[in-house]
Protein backbone atom coordinates (compact mmCIF):
# COMPACT_ATOMS: atom_id res chain seq x y z
CA UNK A 1 0.00 0.00 0.00
CA UNK A 2 1.68 3.53 -0.87
CA UNK A 3 2.65 5.90 2.18
CA UNK A 4 1.65 9.78 2.24
CA UNK A 5 4.16 11.28 4.61
CA UNK A 6 3.02 15.00 4.90
CA UNK A 7 5.97 16.81 7.08
CA UNK A 8 4.42 20.18 7.98
CA UNK A 9 5.80 22.89 10.18
CA UNK A 10 3.17 23.92 13.31
CA UNK A 11 0.58 22.42 15.34
CA UNK A 12 -3.01 22.72 14.02
CA UNK A 13 -4.63 24.75 16.92
CA UNK A 14 -8.16 25.11 15.82
CA UNK A 15 -10.28 22.56 16.72
CA UNK A 16 -12.73 22.61 13.04
CA UNK A 17 -8.90 21.62 11.41
CA UNK A 18 -7.79 19.04 13.35
CA UNK A 19 -10.99 17.62 13.01
CA UNK A 20 -11.19 18.20 9.22
CA UNK A 21 -7.68 16.57 8.83
CA UNK A 22 -9.53 13.36 11.29
CA UNK A 23 -11.84 13.32 8.28
CA UNK A 24 -9.74 13.00 5.90
CA UNK A 25 -7.09 10.86 7.10
CA UNK A 26 -10.69 8.38 7.92
CA UNK A 27 -11.27 8.63 4.72
CA UNK A 28 -7.70 8.24 2.76
CA UNK A 29 -7.01 4.82 4.99
CA UNK A 30 -8.78 3.37 2.19
CA UNK A 31 -6.36 4.56 -0.46
CA UNK A 32 -2.78 4.52 1.28
CA UNK A 33 -1.41 4.37 4.54
CA UNK A 34 -0.87 8.45 6.24
CA UNK A 35 1.64 9.34 8.85
CA UNK A 36 1.70 12.87 9.62
CA UNK A 37 4.65 14.62 11.31
CA UNK A 38 4.11 18.15 12.67
CA UNK A 39 7.42 19.45 13.44
CA UNK A 40 7.33 22.91 16.13
CA UNK A 41 7.68 26.17 14.31
CA UNK A 42 9.90 28.78 15.52
CA UNK A 43 8.74 32.16 17.39
CA UNK A 44 8.55 35.02 14.62
CA UNK A 45 10.22 38.19 16.51
CA UNK A 46 7.87 41.45 17.08
CA UNK A 47 10.23 42.90 13.83
CA UNK A 48 10.84 40.52 10.75
CA UNK A 49 13.98 41.91 9.35
CA UNK A 50 15.95 39.99 6.97
CA UNK A 51 18.14 38.44 9.29
CA UNK A 52 15.42 36.90 11.48
CA UNK A 53 13.35 35.37 8.51
CA UNK A 54 16.49 33.89 7.33
CA UNK A 55 17.28 32.52 10.99
CA UNK A 56 13.45 31.23 11.29
CA UNK A 57 13.32 29.42 8.07
CA UNK A 58 16.93 27.83 8.18
CA UNK A 59 15.65 26.31 11.58
CA UNK A 60 12.12 25.02 10.24
CA UNK A 61 14.25 23.76 7.30
CA UNK A 62 16.41 22.13 9.37
CA UNK A 63 13.59 20.08 11.15
CA UNK A 64 12.65 19.40 7.68
CA UNK A 65 15.41 18.05 5.99
CA UNK A 66 15.70 15.83 9.28
CA UNK A 67 12.01 14.46 9.05
CA UNK A 68 11.78 13.49 5.54
CA UNK A 69 12.53 9.58 5.63
CA UNK A 70 14.26 8.55 2.31
CA UNK A 71 14.11 6.95 -0.36
CA UNK A 72 10.53 8.87 -0.69
CA UNK A 73 9.51 10.99 -4.01
CA UNK A 74 9.34 14.80 -2.59
CA UNK A 75 7.02 17.04 -3.61
CA UNK A 76 7.17 20.36 -1.77
CA UNK A 77 4.18 22.65 -1.39
CA UNK A 78 5.73 26.21 -3.10
CA UNK A 79 3.97 29.30 -4.41
CA UNK A 80 6.73 28.49 -7.12
CA UNK A 81 5.24 25.13 -8.04
CA UNK A 82 3.47 23.99 -10.72
CA UNK A 83 -0.66 24.25 -10.88
CA UNK A 84 -2.66 21.78 -11.76
CA UNK A 85 -6.03 20.25 -12.01
CA UNK A 86 -7.38 17.66 -9.57
CA UNK A 87 -7.31 15.67 -12.97
CA UNK A 88 -3.60 16.24 -13.36
CA UNK A 89 -3.27 15.97 -9.46
CA UNK A 90 -4.80 12.34 -9.71
CA UNK A 91 -2.93 11.45 -12.71
CA UNK A 92 0.33 12.70 -11.13
CA UNK A 93 -0.15 10.49 -7.97
CA UNK A 94 -0.85 7.36 -10.45
CA UNK A 95 2.43 8.11 -12.07
CA UNK A 96 4.44 8.05 -8.96
CA UNK A 97 3.48 5.20 -7.83
CA UNK A 98 3.35 3.13 -11.19
CA UNK A 99 7.31 4.12 -11.10
CA UNK A 100 7.42 1.98 -8.36
CA UNK A 101 7.32 5.25 -5.29
CA UNK A 102 5.87 3.52 -2.53
CA UNK A 103 6.17 6.42 -0.65
CA UNK A 104 5.50 10.23 -1.38
CA UNK A 105 6.36 12.90 1.42
CA UNK A 106 4.74 16.24 0.93
CA UNK A 107 6.24 18.83 2.25
CA UNK A 108 4.38 21.81 3.97
CA UNK A 109 6.74 24.64 5.13
CA UNK A 110 6.06 27.46 7.69
CA UNK A 111 4.91 30.41 7.55
CA UNK A 112 8.00 32.03 6.16
CA UNK A 113 8.65 29.29 3.81
CA UNK A 114 11.02 26.95 3.07
CA UNK A 115 14.65 27.52 2.60
CA UNK A 116 16.95 26.40 -1.14
CA UNK A 117 18.54 23.20 0.74
CA UNK A 118 14.84 21.41 1.53
CA UNK A 119 13.99 22.68 -2.08
CA UNK A 120 16.67 21.27 -4.22
CA UNK A 121 15.60 17.86 -1.99
CA UNK A 122 11.92 18.06 -3.64
CA UNK A 123 11.44 16.42 -6.71
CA UNK A 124 9.06 18.33 -7.93
CA UNK A 125 7.17 21.29 -6.57
CA UNK A 126 3.32 22.19 -6.67
CA UNK A 127 1.29 25.02 -5.92
CA UNK A 128 -2.66 25.15 -5.21
CA UNK A 129 -2.97 28.76 -5.79
CA UNK A 130 -1.39 31.78 -6.04
CA UNK A 131 -3.09 33.42 -3.36
CA UNK A 132 -1.53 32.86 0.36
CA UNK A 133 -3.85 30.76 3.10
CA UNK A 134 -2.59 29.55 6.55
CA UNK A 135 -0.56 26.83 5.83
CA UNK A 136 -2.71 24.94 8.64
CA UNK A 137 -5.62 25.43 6.31
CA UNK A 138 -3.09 24.20 3.08
CA UNK A 139 -2.62 20.97 5.19
CA UNK A 140 -6.55 20.54 5.06
CA UNK A 141 -6.82 21.29 1.09
CA UNK A 142 -3.85 19.01 0.21
CA UNK A 143 -5.89 16.23 2.39
CA UNK A 144 -9.03 16.63 0.47
CA UNK A 145 -7.32 16.94 -2.97
CA UNK A 146 -5.23 13.68 -2.13
CA UNK A 147 -8.52 12.07 -1.50
CA UNK A 148 -10.49 13.18 -4.76
CA UNK A 149 -7.29 12.07 -6.65
CA UNK A 150 -7.85 8.40 -5.04
CA UNK A 151 -11.46 8.53 -5.76
CA UNK A 152 -10.82 10.20 -9.14
CA UNK A 153 -8.24 6.96 -10.61
CA UNK A 154 -10.64 4.78 -8.76
CA UNK A 155 -13.19 5.83 -11.03
CA UNK A 156 -15.58 6.68 -8.02
CA UNK A 157 -17.73 9.70 -7.83
CA UNK A 158 -17.13 13.03 -4.95
CA UNK A 159 -19.80 14.91 -4.81
CA UNK A 160 -18.18 16.75 -0.94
Amino acid sequence: MLTINLVCVGKLKENYLRQAVEEYAKRLSKYCQLKIVELPDEKLPPKLYETAILEVKEKESQKIVQAIKMPSYVICLDLKGKEMTSEEFSKKMEDISLKGNSSITFVIGGTLGMTQEVLKLANEKICFSKMTFPHQLVRVFLLEQLFRAFKISHHETYHW
